[in-house]
């Protein structure tokens, strides 16, 4: 009894030490299986006297009922320990931030914006957008825009030309978006009320000048079309793209050879820590420029000037982004840096509507 007592109890140690399935698998073979330990004593019952088989048959059956019970225990321990290993190697921690949704790291370009932006307001008072090519004709340009020949705009520092044609005549990038005035009273019969956003290009660059920048135009032409038009139109487009309530304008005498008269506009403002706040101050900025159609535009794009007049005005896209959203470096805008561009940039599901804000 000594003997099985001992081996009853090395067999729980054994147990008890297994590291894991495999080596407690080992144990229970060679305490249980065909040539185990106990399987060995269980099989001397056969010899021995009736007497001897009913005392040392309960003890060995006893050992056995323990060993089986220490091994189904230990299996679950070590199961379980398996199982939280396993859980520990491959678990998610559900508590970090979900990843951005792409829509999300996206970022629209100020200029982009701007150009939304502008074109919701014209919009709303009814105008429509027109286009037209980069590459334009000297006719479109400038002849029928009233430039007589040696104009200082027609010179090489300020205009790209490509190399001339076999006739001697020459394309160009255009300088300004007037060719798509030029081309829209071609091609429309009065009245006329469009906008004309698009790329154009000087031989300039500086902080505040690039060879390729973006410029908006609008264009009136109807029958009692006048300057007090053109001021309204003006006020309420600054009133909603700065998003103040009230702005004062100041008119300044000018000149362009495609309006007269001919118009600068001033807006008030308030510089402050290098910014600008508009509708309030008593400093002056200059936004763009304006005036009524000259008769001889109008001539040369077959409207009768004793009919209909009209009045245009054109700004720099670039520039009023600038001044709206507290840029000082017009380069910064062409440059393609992704930290510039998630500073300055918009959201691309927050389209810009006059009823919910332009720039939330």
């Amino acid at each position: 009894m000594s003997d099985l007592t001992t081996l009853q109890q090395q067999i729980l140690a054994n147990i008890a030490a297994a590291s894991d399935e495999a080596a407690l698998e080992a144990v229970r073979v060679g305490a249980l299986g065909k040539k185990g330990s106990i399987s060995a004593l269980l099989a001397t019952l056969g010899k021995m006297t009736p007497d001897e088989r009913k005392t040392e048959g309960a003890a060995i059956n006893l050992a056995k009922d323990a060993v089986t019970q220490a091994l189904t225990a230990r299996r679950d321990v070590l199961k379980s320990a398996a199982l939280d290993a396993r859980l520990a190697s491959e678990t998610i921690d559900v508590t970090l931030p979900l990843r951005e949704n792409p829509a999300e790291l996206g970022r629209v370009h100020p200029l982009s914006q701007t150009w939304d932006e502008l074109t919701t307001i014209f919009a709303d008072m009814g105008f429509a957008v027109a286009e037209g090519p980069d590459i334009e004709t000297d006719d479109y340009n400038f002849t029928k825009l009233n430039f007589p020949e040696g104009h200082p705009a027609r010179e090489m520092h300020d205009t790209f030309y490509f190399n001339p044609k076999e006739d001697g005549s020459r394309l160009l990038l255009r300088t300004h978006t007037s060719p798509v005035q030029v081309r829209t009273m071609l091609s429309q019969k009065p009245p006329i009320r469009v906008i004309c956003p698009g790329r154009t290009y000087r031989s300039d660059s500086d902080q505040t000048h690039t060879p390729m920048f973006h410029q908006v135009e609008g264009l009136v032409i109807d029958k009692t079309s006048h300057l007090g038009h053109l001021k309204w139109i003006l006020q309420e487009f600054c009133k909603a793209f700065f998003e103040v309530d009230h702005v004062n304008m100041r008119f300044r005498p000018s000149f362009f050879p495609f309006t007269e008269p001919s118009l600068e506009v001033d807006i008030q403002c308030r510089r402050d820590k290098n910014e600008i706040r508009f509708g309030e101050g008593e400093d002056w900025l200059e936004i763009l420029g304006c005036g009524m159609v000259h008769p001889n535009v109008l001539r040369a794009c077959d409207i009768d000037p004793d009919v209909y007049q009209g009045f245009a005005w054109g700004m720099g896209i670039d520039r009023i982004a600038m001044l709206k959203y507290g840029m000082a470096d017009l380069r910064q805008l062409f440059e393609g840096d992704v930290r510039w561009l998630n500073h300055y940039g918009f959201k691309p599901l927050e389209m810009p509507t006059l009823a919910g804000g332009l720039s939330t």
